[in-house]
């Protein structure tokens, strides 16, 4: 593949595995509604919009979309944001990219404050410009992948070949597709490969190791 300045990583998923604290939260707030949240069903709420996904998953209209968020968002704040886990090999990517000069974004749904906090915790936040952290906001707008790359490659500046996008659900394909940008599809995350393939993306990755092949060669 060919060689990009300017990468972009979703964070949930790609560089961070997220399960343990987006699933307990979810089971926190299904509880309010009398609904025993099946940790299956519930893996697939990482990476879309929360709204899409309670009304996909449990059809929920949207006063109670909006009240179990609220549960959700109060869960996650406490007890949630840093059960969480890197993945490894991820920061010493990073360090490698970023010594060959690569510049680095984050492109993700989740909140832009919870995603600075994670980034911080990890000690990777230092590979990244405040500015080019682009996440959703708290009240629920800009939560399509598509306006949040958007918005991170207006920052980065620049023509749209020097770039590409690194992410494991078809949303990061869609958007970095929406946008003319190259989209590698990694398959250690939360996206099936079905789903990966199915939305054919410049190029595949199984694992982190196959990830830094395809960025540093």
């Amino acid at each position: 593949m060919k060689e990009r300045k300017c990468i972009l990583f979703d964070l949930d998923g790609t560089l961070s595995d997220p399960g343990e604290g987006i699933i307990n939260s979810l089971i926190h707030a299904l509880k309010h509604f009398g609904i025993e949240g099946d940790p299956a069903i519930l893996r697939k709420f990482i990476g879309p919009p929360l709204t899409e996904s309670f009304k996909e998953h449990f059809n929920f209209d949207d006063e109670q979309t909006a009240e179990a968020i609220r549960i959700y968002r109060k869960y996650f704040h406490d007890h949630g944001v840093l059960k969480n886990e890197i993945y490894p090999g991820i920061p010493e990517l990073l360090q490698d990219l970023t010594k060959t000069g690569k510049t680095l974004a984050v492109a993700t749904t989740k909140p832009e404050v919870y995603a600075h906090q994670v980034l911080e915790y990890f000690e990777i936040d230092r590979f990244f410009q405040k500015e080019l952290v682009v996440g959703s906001y708290l009240d629920g707008r800009r939560t399509n992948k598509a306006e949040l790359i958007a918005t991170a490659i207006k920052r980065l500046g620049g023509e749209p070949q020097d770039k590409v996008m690194v992410g494991d659900r078809k949303f990061d394909i869609i958007g970095a597709k929406a946008n003319g940008i190259d989209v590698i599809g990694v398959t250690y995350g939360y996206g099936e490969r079905d789903e990966i393939e199915a939305h054919e993306p410049t190029a595949i990755a199984a694992s982190v190791d196959e990830l830094r092949e395809l960025l540093l060669g």
